[in-house]
């Protein structure tokens, strides 16, 4: 705005110019006087745009979490889903999906802008750590409220029978009591803290950076898109050993223990298929992570414009 009002594009219309510096400043103005959403408020934005992000990736998820049960590839995976349990059961679990986004993503995804703001990291200028601090803080939370919808929902992606969500909830109930529904609740709490500190971090420094390459707003669209699509990318980088740890663990039998925790699975994992397969299922994860992460992500700043509340 100040290079066109000092003359700097002469063969601008003055008229031009005076509009697009209004309509620039008025945009800043309106972003600076918009009230921040409050923690619950945050909360249910959060849990809107986790619950329409996932009925796009959870075919995905399924796939992930099938390769880093049975070792096989992508291909082999995709096929022998189509040929044994038909097209419909990339989609096994979602019930489950829907209840762990509804509690667990609310936290992590809706709560990290009131609790970035609480711990003073919420201006242009804040440290890194603080924002990954916030990110950590609501992602750990949210994986224990969201722990039993985790165990279930991987049951129902790597169960290959026709058995119901009832009977799966029943199962394990009676074989291992409450505590069978928060089995790897360790190594989740890890996960979750990793992602959530990549995610909302790199995210929250991503769109800085964007906006002062490009002249883009925070709100704008492209900013969001670009943004989330690079948080995605690092999220599968450090996220995808405490992922693979978590599917072991969760997906132990009902009436078995193959595990005495994270660190034996750890141990165990390594020494029978090496440290690389830590990272078994990578490309999936990517290809879940990187979308996932830009509809959610776009989904609540949207959802933050339209109920006039001011953005990331």
């Amino acid at each position: 705005a100040a290079l066109l009002a000092s003359g700097f594009f002469p063969n601008i219309p003055s008229s031009l110019i005076t509009g697009l510096s209004i309509r620039f400043l008025i945009s800043i103005m309106s972003e600076a006087s918009k009230p921040k959403a409050n923690l619950f408020q945050s909360m249910a934005l959060g849990g809107a745009s986790a619950m329409f992000a996932v009925n796009f990736t959870h075919p995905i998820e399924t796939v992930k979490t099938r390769m880093q049960v049975s070792g096989l590839g992508i291909g082999q995976t995709c096929s022998a889903l189509v040929k044994d349990e038909g097209v419909t059961a990339f989609w096994k679990g979602l019930p489950f999906a829907y209840g762990r986004e509804l509690s667990y993503t609310s936290i992590k995804l809706g709560a990290y802008a009131p609790v970035r703001d609480a711990l003073g990291a919420g201006g242009p200028d804040a440290p890194f750590y603080m924002k990954f601090l916030a990110g950590a803080i609501t992602g750990g939370v949210g994986s224990v409220v969201g722990n039993p919808f985790d165990v279930m929902k991987t049951l129902a992606q790597t169960n290959k029978g026709d058995a119901g969500l009832g009977t799966i909830v029943g199962d394990m109930y009676r074989d291992q009591g409450i505590a069978g529904f928060y089995r790897g609740v360790q190594v989740n709490i890890a996960r979750a803290c990793v992602l959530n500190a990549t995610k909302m971090g790199v995210y929250d420094m991503t769109k800085g950076f964007v906006t002062e390459q490009t002249g883009w707003s925070r709100k704008d669209v492209r900013t969001a898109f670009c943004s989330s699509f690079v948080a995605g990318f690092f999220m599968t980088c450090t996220v995808a050993p405490w992922d693979m740890l978590r599917t072991k663990l969760m997906n132990q039998p009902t009436d078995a223990k193959l595990y005495n925790g994270f660190s034996d699975c750890l141990v165990k994992t390594v020494k029978q298929d090496g440290v690389l397969s830590l990272w078994r299922g990578f490309i999936p994860i990517w290809a879940r992570f990187a979308p996932q992460a830009t509809l959610q992500l776009l989904t609540i700043e949207f959802l933050y414009g339209f109920f006039g509340f001011k953005s990331i």
